[in-house]
């Protein structure tokens, strides 16, 4: 896309991101109106039960207030947990998660009304505005509750912006346990044991400004983790993506353009140098591989009248150069004949397109896969010392030559050698039938159908009407009655 943009209420966190792999400023927006919302500082337990029983009771005692609550949690296990509480409590609920999926846009709906309590995993309801019922701005608006604390800080924030919408009032905590995923990957195990230490029961929060950093602090190292990975994911993909502009590139020149010869004489021209090169690589004509020069050609080519010999390619002491020019108009001359053999230019025109287009592919497909092994291969190097990108930058490259001199030899290499039959179409009619007729009966033997002697019909007899005898004289008794006298009258 020449232009990239895109709006979220979210999006501030991951700025460094955006502007880094994908080139993209964030810009923030103001909002209609102020945000009043509250957000309570979080509280921290010792326990996960201490934290989720601290939340059912919070619920019930909104709840008993008439203020509406909508409970944020990271799994359906945690949000069916909550639940379990709640009824205990006898406080009534509605649970929004993918078990329940087809209610959801009724839950929402809901969801501000007085005395309202529903719990929702993080994913559940995103993207629907809750509006608050009557009287609900007098008892603090919506109460929005995180039952833990996210990796990313933006999945908090949404869970925070379903509360104070266009200037409502409305209140979010979260509230947090040292045992929670995100606290024992960065130090809860301290903090759980400095608060056996004191003595501190699993059911008394702690609300202390230096946890709370800590936790956001813990957060941003995730946030920077998975930046790093995504990144790096990036870098390898963008390998790739340049291997497939320069690929469809071609694709598309065969597929789109009318006239694609001088492509194909470019080809060969190509084709020539690479031979000539690899076989001649130094000043030293006493060190040329003319051998292997000329099985080169002759496996592009062989012309079974006037074959190429080893004379010709040393004849006059050519240089390099001149190998070059003598193979590249040896190629050109053969397709120049091969093109006379057809009634007109148009129909090798449209063989080159089909063919280098089916050739492309066919390559191109066989490149992904290698490629794909590539990537496993290369994640072993850092164990030599070796940058895995780097590792895979340079192979790719070879890669990618490889397959631009496949692409090219097989499309001369078929060219070169393509067989003009001329057929009557009674000719091409039999034959096509004759193809029809094998490929059946291959697919017959792939799947173990029966064979065609099993398959065929029954024999006429076995099948056939009546005889005329039969039909002529049917038995009377079988006749219905009407049919009876009427017959009996023509006899009379």
């Amino acid at each position: 896309f020449e232009k990239l943009a895109g709006m979220t209420g979210t999006a501030m966190t991951e700025a460094e991101e955006f502007s880094s792999i994908y080139g993209l400023e964030v810009l923030v927006i103001p909002t209609n109106v102020p945000v009043v919302r509250n957000d309570i500082p979080d509280v921290i337990y010792k326990t996960r039960n201490g934290k989720y029983q601290a939340v059912a009771n919070k619920i019930k005692e909104l709840h008993e207030k008439g203020q509406p609550v909508l409970v944020g949690t990271v799994s359906i296990e945690q949000s069916e947990t909550l639940s379990n509480l709640l009824k205990k409590l006898k406080t009534p609920h509605k649970v929004l998660n993918a078990k329940h999926h087809e209610q959801e846009a009724e839950i929402i709906m809901n969801a501000g009304k007085k005395n309202a309590v529903t719990i929702a995993t993080n994913m559940a309801g995103r993207g629907t505005d809750i509006k608050l019922g009557e009287g609900v701005k007098a008892l603090g608006g919506l109460h929005v509750i995180g039952t833990e604390r996210h990796e990313a800080r933006r999945i908090d924030n949404q869970l925070r912006g379903r509360s104070g919408r266009q200037g409502d009032a409305g209140a979010s905590q979260f509230y947090v346990s040292v045992e929670d995923d995100l606290m024992r990957l960065f130090g809860g195990e301290k903090v759980k044991a400095l608060m056996e230490r004191l003595g501190v029961p699993e059911d008394m929060p702690i609300e202390n400004r230096f946890i709370s950093n800590s936790i956001e602090r813990a957060q941003k190292k995730v946030e920077g983790h998975n930046f790093d990975i995504r990144k790096h994911l990036v870098e390898y993909d963008d390998v790739m993506n340049k291997h497939r502009e320069i690929v469809y590139k071609k694709r598309n020149h065969f597929m789109l353009d009318e006239n694609v010869k001088n492509d194909i004489l470019l080809l060969m021209e190509r084709e020539a140098e690479n031979l000539v090169k690899k076989n001649a690589p130094g000043k030293d004509q006493g060190a040329w591989d003319y051998e292997g020069m000329l099985n080169s050609i002759l496996t592009l080519y062989r012309d079974p009248a006037a074959p190429l010999s080893l004379d010709d390619l040393k004849a006059e002491s050519r240089s390099r150069e001149g190998l070059i020019e003598f193979v590249k108009h040896h190629f050109w001359e053969q397709y120049a004949r091969k093109e006379a053999e057809f009634p007109a230019p148009k129909f090798i025109r449209k063989i080159e397109k089909s063919l280098g287009l089916q050739i492309v592919d066919r390559f191109w497909m066989d490149h992904i896969n290698k490629m794909s092994r590539l990537r496993e291969k290369v994640a072993f190097a850092g164990y030599a010392g070796k940058n895995p990108l780097l590792e895979y930058k340079n192979q790719a490259f070879e890669m990618l030559e490889e397959l631009l001199t496949n692409i090219g030899r097989n499309t001369v290499g078929h060219l070169l050698n393509l067989q003009l039959e001329v057929q009557t179409k009674e000719e091409a009619e039999a034959k096509k039938k004759e193809e029809e007729s094998k490929a059946l009966a291959k697919t017959k033997q792939e799947l173990g159908t029966p064979t065609a002697v099993e398959l065929t019909a029954p024999t006429k007899t076995e099948i056939s009407t009546p005889a005329k005898t039969d039909l002529a004289k049917p038995d009377e008794k079988y006749l219905p009655k009407a049919k009876k006298k009427a017959k009996k009258k023509r006899k009379k």
